[in-house]
């Protein structure tokens, strides 16, 4: 019969990075099992290879020599009931498993060296003011940047081991008592019942979590450890997942899309007239294609004469129809938004803009758009930037509100908004309503709606305690 060493060299046959280093040990032949590229050599050589091999102190016993000898902080046995799987897990996370010949148990070491990127600057949440830290690659990073903002003994990361194949940690984060127990089990029993052989990014959890069939995200996602730590502290999950540098968090409601993450480090006067801004460039971004197009077709009466006359002039010898004109520039500003952004970052930016002047000026020339076409989609275009976690559902309406205005005009543009609205109050943020607070204002008292209070009333009090949630959670889910 095979021992427990001999099953794990087989199962690690013809890989290179798997070393197996044997030492005569105080209690005979120990073997290390370790991959090399994951592990501290340095650290391995002073405090566990050394002092196994000095032989000063006396062992009867593996327990003598996790006491005794190895002078290292994170040591343990891996149980016997399922050693040969829990070994294969601790050498592939970067540990150090000990086998000592004639003991059926094992002793892991944590010496964990492997390659990461250093905390620096996010990239896709830039802020004015505040501050730069972004979470990396490497989960224990990201929970320490984490705990480091929330010094409480209540804030809790649970792993889950997820993927039968890649065997991804997956770590839910919460503060006990302020998060409701009913939204922790949803979704750890989520992630636990996730059928997939492998996982590489939070949007494998994500997709599991969020409304099907919608292109509204109805979970959030972070790059910055200071807004993870503040949803965490209003009584939120986090999911961290080793391997990527964004940590979603849930419940996620629409009126967060309208919220940077610098809003409570500047001025609230000038927080809440940005806050107003945004707001203007969602409706431009989604209603006034259409409105154009309704209005040039069906409803030119509604357009002051002077106005018309121009606008005439402007589009006299277009041949195509309004709405072709309006469908065809808004594909062509996503053509270059789309190279823009996968072309190298040192030449993306200014090719889209050399792109989209060369573009408007070749377009009008020819006689392909009008002038004032280019201007409302380009003000369009511009105005998905400024709430860019909406920026994919907002392209997708945008087109289907302008096709439904070249149809129908007015009328079906009122009776398309109404469904968006009936579509948007639909949506479920892990059984809260997506709207939230708007449809629940004064059960919740949310201190952070529209506009920006004043900070110590926003944080006198952790919004929105566990048992508020949860009855509210046991009406919607």
């Amino acid at each position: 019969m095979k021992n427990n060493l001999e099953i794990i060299k087989e199962r690690f046959k013809d890989s290179f990075d798997v070393k197996y280093r044997e030492i005569n040990g105080p209690l005979g032949k120990t073997t290390l099992v370790f991959i090399d590229n994951l592990c501290s050599t340095q650290f391995l050589s002073d405090y566990i290879v050394s002092p196994i091999r000095s032989k000063k102190v006396r062992c009867q016993s593996l327990e003598d020599l996790i006491t005794n000898v190895l002078e290292i902080n994170i040591a343990n046995f891996v149980e016997n009931k399922t050693s040969i799987d829990d070994a294969m897990l601790h050498i592939v996370s970067g540990d150090v498993v000990i086998f000592v010949e004639g003991y059926e148990e094992m002793i892991y070491c944590e010496v964990k060296g492997y390659v990461r990127r250093g905390v620096g600057v996010p990239l896709t949440e830039s802020v004015v003011k505040g501050p730069r830290e972004g979470f990396n690659e490497l989960f224990v990073d990201n929970i320490a940047l984490i705990r480091r903002r929330i010094k409480n003994p209540d804030l809790k990361f649970e792993p889950i081991y997820v993927g039968d194949k890649s065997q991804t940690v997956v770590c839910v984060a919460y503060i006990k008592e302020v998060a409701p127990d009913n939204l922790i089990n949803y979704i750890k029993s989520v992630i636990k019942n996730m059928d997939m052989e492998f996982i590489l990014d939070t949007n494998y959890v994500e997709s599991q979590l969020r409304e099907s069939n919608s292109a509204f995200d109805t979970i959030g996602y972070t790059e910055k450890p200071d807004e993870a730590a503040s949803k965490i502290m209003e009584g939120r999950v986090a999911v961290l997942v080793d391997g990527t540098p964004f940590v979603i968090t849930a419940p996620y409601f629409f009126i967060e899309n309208f919220q940077a993450p610098d809003d409570y480090y500047l001025n609230k006067t000038y927080t809440n007239f940005t806050r107003v801004i945004r707001w203007m460039a969602f409706v431009f971004a989604t209603f006034i294609p259409s409105m154009y197009v309704a209005i040039i077709t069906y409803h030119p009466s509604l357009i002051p004469s002077l106005f018309l006359f121009r606008l005439a002039v402007s589009r006299a010898g277009v041949p195509l129809s309004t709405v072709v004109e309006v469908l065809v520039m808004i594909f062509a500003f996503q053509i270059i938004k789309e190279a823009g952004l996968r072309l190298p970052q040192p030449i993306g930016g200014a090719m889209s803009i050399v792109a989209a002047l060369i573009l408007g000026d070749a377009a009008v020339g020819a006689g392909i758009a009008s002038r004032i076409t280019i201007i409302v989609v380009a003000l369009s275009t511009l105005s998905y930037f400024l709430v860019p976690k909406l920026y994919g559902a907002l392209s997708i309406w945008s087109v289907i509100f302008v096709i439904v205005a070249g149809f129908y005009g007015l009328p079906g543009v009122f009776i398309t908004f109404l469904i968006f609205l009936t579509r948007l109050a639909d949506l479920k943020s892990t059984g809260y309503s997506y709207l939230f607070p708007i449809g629940s204002i004064d059960t919740f008292k949310f201190k952070d709606v529209i506009y920006r209070g004043r900070l110590d009333r926003i944080s006198k009090k952790i919004i929105g305690e566990g048992k508020e949630y949860e009855k509210e959670w046991k009406k919607n889910i």
